[in-house]
């Protein structure tokens, strides 16, 4: 029974935990965070490959009961005028449900045979003959025999393993930042957009609970030197970004003070030249992830799945890495690119840019078009028949008590 160890309790290393633990690894995920995360912006599944891929891990049932539905998109101007409508599917994807929530499942379904450590990170790698020894930040030290970076796009892992986060890691001109707060906004069944030149503020109402709503900001802006870990950093960086806007802007910001889970980053890229490096490889965001808008959640189930495949499959480590990377490499690169323009098609920075964009986009042809691109760069990339079990459904735990913060329903992207 070979140890792994994965990095990363959000979407991939679950996934990857529970295929793994299936076939008889003996698997640990850790997690910085001190429990599962409860940010509760939409994420959604697109193409019959990722519902399939769903469906043999056996939660597909128990994602379709939490779906949120989807919901259009509409931007306004400052009145509450429409200027642009995107429908459900824009968004929304063949499956549209909370980050949260999806997580939870996922968590569910792989503790049974996974060892979940919350609030710890790896510090150290030593890589020998026999193994890799950890070193964690607590100070636990251990030994195994594949490590598994799956900690997003400023992956611990890769910074200890393949070098500074510099090197892999580029800034797309953009800033995103979601949190919740109560719903002073009235009952509005879709999420609400409004910009100025490089910047866009939302909200939208929690798709579990009405007296709850999500807000989601995008402001244009270079490179900003910031504490990750710091979230009344965090905080004062939206202020400063948003205060002088108006629209339903104050109400917005008059809810961070409460928020305990703001979501706040760069909206980036990460390239990473080889995937692994001897006993250690690289999964979703950490290895091939697009902030916003590059289709990560949907890649990361399908790249789990292939990962797990090639390890049960292959003699050793070494070629089931290098077939992971062959399969993936080229169609991951397509679903990247949709993340290099996210920023620039929610936040354009010029008023000539704000209005191209509605009126382009109010083009039934053009919008119809690009919907199919899509549905084919997200069926694009391959799944392999691996000998991996199939799970029979569970009956559904419930829903979680975590989550309904963040981007609005209807705005997540895969």
């Amino acid at each position: 029974m070979r140890r792994v160890l994965i990095s990363g309790a959000s979407v991939a290393g679950p996934a990857l935990a529970l295929w793994l633990g299936r076939a008889g690894y003996a698997v640990t995920v850790v997690e910085l965070a001190p429990a599962l995360r409860s940010g509760g912006y939409a994420v959604d599944f697109r193409g019959e490959s990722q519902l399939r891929v769903l469906q043999r891990m056996g939660v597909l049932a128990e994602l379709r009961e939490r779906q949120t539905g989807g919901s259009p998109m509409r931007f306004v101007d400052e009145g509450g005028r429409t200027l642009l409508r995107l429908p459900p599917e824009f968004a929304g994807g063949a499956l549209e449900v909370l980050r949260s929530d999806l997580a939870q499942v996922l968590y569910e379904h792989s503790r049974e045979r996974a060892a979940y450590r919350f609030g710890d990170s790896v510090a150290k790698l030593e890589q020998h003959a026999k193994g890799v020894d950890v070193t964690f930040e607590s100070g636990i030290e251990e030994t195994y025999d594949l490590v598994v970076g799956a900690d997003g796009l400023h992956s611990a892992v890769r910074r200890i393993a393949f070098g500074p986060e510099r090197d892999y890691v580029r800034h797309l001109g953009y800033y995103v930042a979601g949190w919740d707060l109560p719903n002073v906004f009235g009952a509005e069944p879709e999420p609400l957009m409004y910009n100025v030149p490089g910047r866009m503020a939302s909200f939208g109402v929690n798709a579990r609970d009405p007296a709850r709503a999500g807000a989601w900001v995008v402001f244009k802006s270079a490179e900003l030197s910031y504490d990750r870990r710091d979230p009344e950093q965090h905080k004062q960086l939206v202020r400063d970004h948003f205060a002088d806007l108006g629209w339903r802007v104050p109400e917005l910001l008059g809810g961070l003070d409460a928020t305990t889970d703001l979501y706040f980053d760069s909206i980036s890229r990460v390239d990473v030249q080889r995937w692994s490096t001897g006993r250690i490889v690289l999964l979703g965001d950490a290895g091939y992830g697009a902030t916003v808008g590059g289709m990560g959640t949907g890649t990361a189930i399908l790249a789990a799945y292939v990962l797990a495949g090639e390890l049960a499959t292959q003699p050793d480590q070494g070629a089931a890495f290098s077939a992971y990377e062959r399969l993936l490499r080229k169609p991951v690169r397509s679903t990247q690119q949709g993340g290099d323009r996210t920023g620039k098609f929610l936040a354009p920075g010029t008023r000539f840019g704000i209005a191209a964009r509605n009126r382009l986009m109010s083009t039934p042809l053009l919008l119809n078009s690009m919907l199919k691109v899509g549905e084919k760069i997200s069926g694009g990339i391959p799944v392999p028949q691996y000998p991996l079990a199939a799970a029979n459904p569970r009956p559904s735990p419930g829903r979680s008590s975590a989550g309904g913060r963040g981007r609005p329903t209807g705005s997540g992207t895969a």
